[in-house]
């Protein structure tokens, strides 16, 4: 049975994947924390993940023998106090944002020098290039690998105070600390006016 938090769209996806792109890439046998962008097709929707890794991780190895990995991403995510409800007979509760992704891993050893140059503008915009490096770069470069994720299967849980009644959910987005967490209720809270 689906709940409110199960409901969100594709812009939900790529905005959370490019605000938090760090995600744990999980294989048989190990897991990898790394940077993710995501790579749309014409209608918005999220079909793959491009990142890289060094050669010398290990999941390298697994993911060559077996492709098929669980992507996790943790968007805004914060504790929400009684005192940020303004309400003493209210529990306390975990607000969060994740995505939870099945996919295919493809290695792209030509492709690295793309990989990079796409995380370190998206990154970066034109604040640092990686020319910067001078020739520290070609050996920096020689010890990743770029990687393609095909996505198969995405799931969601956007638990963003969907469920609180008006004043209750108005006094957390005035109380609460975490501006981002408030600009995500916010965005999830927008059919209330």
């Amino acid at each position: 049975m689906s709940s409110a938090f199960d409901r969100f769209d594709d812009s939900d996806v790529r905005d959370l994947i490019a605000e938090y792109p760090l995600a744990w890439v999980v294989a048989v046998g190990g897991q990898s924390l790394l940077p993710l962008l995501g790579e749309v097709d014409g209608d918005g929707r999220l079909t793959h993940l491009l990142g890289h890794m060094g050669r010398s991780n290990p999941l390298f190895a697994q993911l060559s023998a077996d492709p098929r990995a669980t992507i996790l991403f943790t968007g805004p995510q914060g504790y929400v106090s009684p005192d940020h409800a303004q309400r003493r007979n209210w529990g306390p509760t975990w607000n969060y944002a994740q995505l939870a992704i099945t996919a295919e891993i493809e290695f792209l050893p030509d492709e690295g020098d793309a990989a990079l140059a796409a995380l370190t503008l998206a990154m970066e915009g034109d604040r640092w290039s990686a020319a910067e490096l001078g020739p520290r770069y070609t050996g920096m470069a020689a010890a990743i690998i770029a990687f393609r994720a095909r996505v198969t299967g995405l799931t969601g849980r956007f638990k963003l105070g969907q469920d609180e009644p008006d004043e209750t959910f108005s006094a957390i987005l005035r109380t609460h600390p975490d501006a981002a967490l408030v600009a995500w209720m916010r965005r999830f809270g927008k059919a209330r006016g």
